[in-house]
């Protein structure tokens, strides 16, 4: 395995950095301002977008982009060093038209959407000129079991009637947010894993109301974590993602390169509190020392940089093998970095707010933010737990195998 940068990646990322730090780190107050105020798309958003778009800067995670689509074709391995850059300021991705929801729908559209389709919902995606939702997440069934999902999509002649409540759902309340993506039940009586299937609905369709935007650990994100209640909501039957019962099948081809994604914008907000840490506790003194001078923040700092590394040299594995064998042959180190990385950060951050004092409780450096962003991610896509489960479920076939080989088939 080389995961050494080549020199078009070292490239880009001289360029993505030079670009954060010239256009959207400079914005970081104007953007907490506006937020603040409940801005969800401040007007400066849709300029930097232009500016990224004319400097070659523009949908970077997608693989299989076509030569008429804008943007570049590159490999997950090539995207994980671009998305730690642009991860250590929370809404940057935005600008480079790679952040999710997004880039999941847009990878599910690129895979399997129809002619109509592309036109009508992914070459906007594409062009950034629309943000769109992915609903899966219902409140009255532990959904990191999909199979529980109880949102019914009835046929009926040449349409679909859907009726289901969703919650958490990234996105919704972004002003520019045209369709989610809502996975529900198409056939209860079909094998488990043929039950569910995927369908494009608009967001001003009848029946679709976006009831609340619920705040995370009490920090409301203006584009949202909403919850959305459809009723009755009738869309062409030709909103049908792929084919009725390809839910799960849609589902696991998106959520292999959106966890890297994650896991890689979490490292680079890693990378963010372990600088904040060193730099305070090199112009902190307690006690006639300096911080880094008291054993304790010593090895704090130490831990924090090799946990750091431990978890991109894994993320990097993942990228590397979905590139190299498909999101199947990578589902154990998928489901490894998200089970591993929101812990990292978490640590990393207490460890950073620590030093910091009560100023890391503050809005005066973005830690309390960036610890927040990790504890979601030990509940988003996917509960650490059922990541665990499925490394163990992996673990225990080979074992079996191995057993197997070594012993003669089981009797």
């Amino acid at each position: 395995m080389d995961f050494d940068y080549s020199p078009k990646v070292e490239e880009l990322r001289s360029r993505v950095a030079a670009f954060m730090d010239r256009y959207i780190v400079p914005q970081i107050p104007e953007w907490e301002r506006l937020t603040a105020a409940g801005d969800a798309h401040p007007s400066f958003m849709e300029d930097l977008k232009a500016l990224a778009r004319d400097e070659g800067l523009w949908n970077l995670f997608l693989p299989g982009l076509h030569a008429d689509e804008p943007g570049q074709a590159l490999t997950n391995l090539e995207y994980a060093p671009l998305a730690e850059i642009m991860g250590r300021v929370v809404w940057a991705s935005e600008v480079f038209n790679c952040s999710a929801p997004d880039t999941g729908n847009m990878e599910i559209l690129h895979l399997f959407a129809t002619p109509e389709q592309r036109e009508r919902w992914l070459v906007p995606l594409l062009e950034g000129r629309i943000r769109s939702c992915f609903a899966m997440t219902e409140p009255d069934v532990a959904s990191s079991d999909a199979t529980n999902i109880q949102t019914s999509i009835r046929r009926e002649g040449d349409e679909y009637v859907i009726n289901g409540r969703k919650w958490f759902i990234s996105g919704a309340a972004h002003p520019h947010c045209r369709f989610a993506i809502v996975m529900g039940v198409t056939d209860p009586e079909a094998e488990t894993h043929r039950r569910q299937s995927m369908i494009i609905v608009p967001m001003d369709a009848a029946g679709l109301s976006v009831t609340r935007n619920i705040p995370v650990m009490h920090h409301t994100t203006p584009e949202g974590h909403c919850e959305l209640v459809l009723r009755d909501v009738r869309v062409p039957a030709t909103h049908l993602l792929h084919a009725q019962g390809a839910g799960f099948a849609i589902a696991q081809a998106r959520l292999g390169p959106g966890r890297i994604h994650h896991c890689m914008r979490s490292i680079g907000q890693c990378e963010l509190a372990l600088e904040l840490m060193c730099e305070r506790a090199a112009e902190r003194q307690a006690f006639g020392r300096y911080l880094h001078q008291h054993a304790n923040i010593g090895d704090w700092i130490a831990r924090s940089r090799i946990e750091i590394d431990q978890a991109r040299l894994l993320v990097l594995k993942a990228a590397w093998l979905i590139d190299r064998h498909g999101v199947k042959a990578a589902a154990r180190e998928v489901a490894m970095i998200k089970a591993l990385v929101p812990g990292v950060q978490t640590a990393v951050c207490d460890r950073a707010i620590q030093v910091h004092g009560a100023m890391g409780l503050s809005p005066d450096t973005p830690l309390a933010s960036l610890w927040m962003w990790g504890r979601i991610l030990r509940l988003a896509d996917g509960p650490d737990e059922v990541h665990l489960r499925s490394v163990t479920r992996l673990e225990m076939k080979a074992s079996e195998e191995r057993r197997r080989g070594r012993l003669g088939p089981p009797r």
